[in-house]
């Protein structure tokens, strides 16, 4: 009993860190954040490419939805917390037939074993301790169809930061702390119209992930990991779920 209520106490505490420091930042940043945000990575492209048309799949923690349209021939639901960043990406469809919906990475609005395929790119290392972290990866891959003798099921890419990116600017590397705060400062145009001014300074919350350290919590959260690798300063794997039984 007294280890349920220390546990409880934690999640609670977990939950008002991260409602302070990711959820409540990104809706205060949403319109900035959007500006920076539409050049899809190479990787997720060839992945939303090579999918088979008509399949129909998630994007969990979409932002502005820049993925949204990359193949018009398979069907996506976006989802993010962020309320903002929704309504952003809901008037940036511009007539495309995807779905965006404000969802929880930890308790996704949608039918298990259904879907083809679901991306989640940089939001898994949000999460604040190890096993939240776990319990999203396994959030996401409860939504993809089990495999099948007939069928290999549905598949996800996650992406997450990496620790390592020493040649990076931010210059992170081993032997740094993996739970950082990251800043984000709000610039605008001054009056003249070309002067940029700096405004008020957001920090972040981020867990570095280390290598290796992505495969464990997909394996931990009970899905298969099939490929991954490094990109952009960032850890990436394919998953599948692991057959029924």
């Amino acid at each position: 009993m007294k280890i349920q209520l220390v546990l409880n106490a934690m999640k609670t505490a977990a939950e008002r860190y991260e409602e302070q420091y990711v959820h409540s930042v990104y809706e205060s940043i949403a319109p900035h954040f959007s500006q920076t945000r539409h050049e899809p990575w190479p990787l997720i492209t060839k992945f939303l490419r090579s999918l088979a048309p008509g399949s129909v799949g998630l994007d969990v923690g979409c932002g502005n939805g820049k993925y949204l349209g990359i193949n018009p021939e398979i069907y996506i639901i976006g989802s993010d917390r962020s309320a903002a960043l929704i309504d952003i990406a809901g008037r940036e469809r511009r007539g495309r037939s995807n779905e965006v919906i404000v969802g929880d990475i930890l308790d996704l609005p949608h039918r298990a074993a259904t879907f083809d395929f679901a991306v989640s790119v940089a939001v898994v290392h949000h999460l604040s301790t190890t096993q939240r972290r776990v319990q999203a990866i396994g959030s996401i891959m409860e939504t993809l169809r089990p495999p099948t003798e007939a069928a290999t099921g549905g598949k996800a890419l996650i992406y997450v930061w990496a620790l390592e990116q020493k040649t990076s600017r931010r210059g992170w590397d081993e032997g740094h702390e993996q739970d950082i705060m990251v800043p984000w400062v709000m610039r605008d145009r001054a009056n003249d119209g070309n002067t940029i001014v700096e405004g008020k300074t957001y920090e972040r919350y981020y867990h570095l992930y280390r290598k290796g350290e992505l495969e464990r919590d997909v394996e931990e959260a009970g899905a298969i990991v099939t490929e991954s690798g490094y990109e952009k300063d960032n850890w990436w794997v394919i998953a599948l779920p692991k057959p029924p039984g």
